[in-house]
């Protein structure tokens, strides 16, 4: 497997939560401004409702990225003053840092979606390590700051893996529904799965890396604008609650 060295070894939870941001803020753009007040509730804290309660939110997330598709998904993005959240392979941002440091930049969530892609239930601990360790290192060194999450390919988790990502200090992000997308390859089929799963609070999966999902945007998000949803990060959706390192969210059905 081909991975880049981390520095001074593999990342642990207490390098996570100490290590720290050198990105220097940009300054605010039209975009930015738009998405302050998501921010910004975070800093009202007891004064006032999260943006979540006082919004109808959903996060839209896609996943593999970056890829060639992804800047025209993040031009559609930023006409709808919309935020999203990018789950990231490692090897991808290795080969796209600045277009992983765009993503940042602009106001979306970067989460780490491992290395290569595997099953991680399938794989040894040293490995499972290897591939969380070497992306959250790459996504620091290209923007200066370790994602908090993480997404296990295809769901695949198990009590081993969520307890190796709890000494990752990584919570799993999972989805209330999945479009399929990357089956579908319909741009009228996508748009119709994302609609219909969209609900309050929701966390949707779909992927930058199919071009037809990419084109189905424009009208997804002006349709849910027009069934007045606000667009978030995960970070706004979770506002007020903390998830422990290892945890599954959203919560699976028994």
């Amino acid at each position: 497997m081909s991975v880049v060295p981390a520095a001074a070894g593999s990342a642990t939870a207490a390098t996570a939560r100490t290590a720290p941001a050198t990105v220097k803020a940009a300054a605010l753009t039209e975009v930015e401004k738009a998405g302050a007040e998501q921010s910004g509730a975070k800093k009202a804290g007891a004064k006032g409702k999260p943006y979540c309660a006082r919004y109808k939110c959903i996060a839209l997330t896609f996943d593999d990225g970056p890829w060639p598709y992804t800047p025209a998904l993040l031009d559609t993005l930023k006409k709808h003053k919309a935020k999203a959240t990018f789950f990231l392979l490692g090897r991808k941002v290795e080969h796209r840092p600045e277009l992983t440091r765009r993503i940042h930049e602009e106001g979306h969530d970067i989460g780490n979606h491992t290395w290569t892609h595997p099953s991680l239930t399938t794989l040894t601990d040293g490995e499972v390590f290897e591939e969380i360790s070497t992306t959250s290192e790459i996504i620091y060194r290209t923007i200066g700051e370790r994602p908090e999450y993480m997404r296990p390919p295809n769901g695949a988790t198990n009590s081993r893996v969520s307890a190796l990502m709890a000494d990752l200090g990584l919570p799993q992000i999972l989805w209330t529904g999945s479009t399929l997308d990357w089956q579908a390859r319909d741009t009228k089929v996508i748009a119709k799965r994302t609609l219909k799963l969209a609900k309050r609070n929701g966390v949707i999966l779909l992927h930058d890396i199919v071009p037809e999902t990419v084109k189905a945007m424009p009208g997804v998000l002006t349709a849910l604008e027009k069934e007045h949803y606000k667009f978030v990060t995960l970070t706004t959706l979770l506002q007020g609650r903390t998830l422990r390192p290892g945890q599954i969210y959203p919560p699976r059905g028994k």
